[in-house]
């Protein structure tokens, strides 16, 4: 009963939500339904460009990295021998990949990625664990990234896949919403390997491990695609976590 209620809120919250099509998946869970309803209210009473608080230099604090393990390293359960490769190279051969919903499919160096017009932002990263660390990301909006490849205008979600194998996706108004980042410097320098090198993704509307470390390729799709065996939702956590 209470299910329903909470689906059929959402549904009605949804219905004036133009820019969202599909709700999440809840695989019969009660709290993702409670999810469900969040995110339609979210997207349907809150204006689509509404930014997230940024602070200045003087609020920048220690930032942890915790879970974090090197992609790279041998003791990965799951290690990756091309992270390994391009890790010794300084990621000097690296490439996104872009790919799906896009006119021109195709790949970008780090050095082609920081040619495109960059934003900075001093923001705060919330963690589903219970604490938070403001910190300064720089990096080039995911939305120009995607414009760049001929992003379709069919295009409804865009999913993100890293080279510790994990999977994510955000709906399209995060994905081109102007904090939105992939984020190649940290706090005035490099991106360190600890915190998702060489190219992370930053949604700062949502809970930070939504902010997902080492990118590898960026899918746009018409149609959610919740990572399956290697995404969120499937592994107990919330496909949409706005804060």
């Amino acid at each position: 009963m209470i299910v329903a209620g909470l689906t059929g809120v959402g549904g009605l919250l949804l219905s004036s939500c133009s820019s969202a099509e599909q709700l999440p998946p809840t695989y019969g869970n009660l709290l993702r339904a409670g999810d469900n309803l969040t995110y339609s209210a979210q997207r349907a009473l809150l204006p689509d460009g509404t930014l997230a608080r940024e602070y200045t230099t003087a609020d920048i604090s220690s930032f942890p990295a915790t879970g974090t393990v090197d992609p790279g390293d041998l003791k990965h359960p799951k290690t990756s021998e091309e992270f390994r490769q391009l890790r010794a190279g300084n990621f000097g051969s690296y490439r996104l990949t872009v790919e799906g919903a896009v006119a021109r499919p195709g790949s970008f160096s780090l050095a082609e990625l920081k040619s495109f017009p960059a934003r900075t932002q001093i923001t705060k990263h919330v963690c589903e664990e219970g604490w938070s660390a403001i910190g300064q990301w720089t990096g080039v909006p995911l939305s120009r990234v995607l414009y760049a490849a001929g992003l379709l205008p069919s295009a409804r979600f865009v999913s993100f896949h890293s080279y510790d194998d994990w999977s994510d996706s955000i709906d399209m108004l995060d994905a081109l919403h102007p904090q939105t980042i992939l984020a190649y410097s940290m706090n005035g320098r490099e991106l360190p390997l600890q915190h998702g090198a060489p190219l992370r993704l930053r949604v700062e509307r949502q809970l930070g491990y939504k902010s997902m470390k080492y990118v590898r390729r960026i899918v746009a799709t018409e149609f959610l695609d919740d990572g399956g065996d290697r995404g969120n939702p499937k592994n107990g956590w919330a496909w949409y976590v706005g804060i």
